[in-house]
Parts: structure tokens; sequence; C-alpha cells
């Protein structure tokens, strides 16, 4: 028989005993952690191992939790991210999730909320499940923002300055990727997995 494939978190804090806590309780449950003292490391690793979840702290030195949310969210689009914060930053929190994190924990944490969003988000990702380690090239989440923003390939490539059928294959790529066949499915399928925020009054596109 098979073995049961274990999930992996990946947890980002620069205070050690965060990462102990979090890594503690979600081994404890059969998950598989590794643990990050800052972002860039995070991403470091994000590029070369799979990862089913990204718990990150909302403040930290350098490089905070919603700038390494952006940045997951260019390439790794359908991975769940969820923020960890204080009562103070509940606020920025808020705002993480408008930009795409899937929830957020308040701190101190509290060991089976965080198992229940840490599920929620399995299980939420698993209707996503054909998009991974299918990456969105840089080119392609332009291009898809740019779809989303109700552009016309013809605008995209005077925009990109490109030629229109190098816009279309991408786009039939962009589709490929997230499992669509039209415009109104990729916007749905897009917003839904908080790719990308949709402009004012250009969501009919």
């Amino acid at each position: 028989m098979a073995k049961k494939y274990k999930a992996h978190i990946f947890v980002v804090d620069d205070d050690p005993c965060i990462c102990d806590l979090v890594s503690l309780t979600l081994e404890g449950m059969g998950y598989k952690c590794s643990c990050f003292g800052d972002a860039d490391s995070c991403l470091e690793r994000l590029a070369v191992d799979k990862c089913d979840v990204l718990l990150t702290d909302v403040r930290m030195p350098e490089k905070g939790g919603i700038e390494l949310l952006v940045e997951v969210k260019r390439s790794l689009p359908w991975l769940p991210v969820l923020i960890m914060t204080s009562y103070a930053d509940i606020p920025m929190s808020v705002e993480a999730v408008k930009a795409g994190a899937f929830n957020f924990i308040e701190k101190p944490l509290d060991g089976q909320m965080l198992l229940d969003v840490v599920e929620t988000a399995l299980r939420e990702s698993d209707l996503t499940n054909i998009l991974r380690g299918k990456l969105l090239t840089k080119t392609e989440a332009v291009i898809l923002n740019l779809i989303l923003q109700g552009r016309s390939n013809r605008g995209i490539a005077h925009i990109l300055h490109r030629s229109v059928r190098t816009i279309e294959d991408h786009r039939n790529h962009i589709m490929r990727k997230l499992d669509v066949d039209n415009v109104v499915d990729l916007v749905k399928r897009a917003t839904t997995m908080g790719m990308v925020k949709l402009p004012p009054g250009k969501q009919d596109g």
C-alpha cells in the first residue's frame, strides 16, 4: 500500500519560539514542516520544494508577511497563505486577506485553531490540485492581470510590445494551467484562488 501523503507546511517567523510551537503542533498531527527565519529564505526554498500551505508572520525585519504574500502569489497563485498576527496588527492582516491571503491567525496561537485553519486551507487547495507544480511564468502573470482588467489580445500586445499571436499563445497556456476554456471561467477561477484583485468595473472583462 502506498504511504499516505504528508502535507508540507512552510512556516516563516523571525521568532524561533513561534516556529518551534507551530512545527511541534503540526508535526504532532502528521504534517511535515519546514521553518524559516526570514521571507527570502522561504522564497528560495519555494523555488525548489513543494509546499501545500504557507504560514507567515505579518511583521518581520527586511521583508514582512504581506510583501512575501505578494511575491508568492505572482508565481504560486494557488498556494494558500496564512498570516500570523498580533492583535495590534489585525487591520494589516485584513488587508493581507484582501490581497489574497487565505486567512489570518491571531497570536498568541491556539493549537486547535491553528490546526483547524490549516486543515481548511488544505481542503480548499485540493480544489486546485491540477495546478500544483505548474507555475505561471512572470509574463503569464502579467498577461493574466491584463486579461482580468478587460484588455483584448490586441491591447495586451500593444502594451507589452509583442505580437498578437504571441499573446494568444500565452493566453492558451494560462487557460490550460488554470484548467479553464473560456474567459468567464478564467475570471472565476483566478478570483476564487485570490490571484488578482479586479479593479472596480472590470469584472465583466
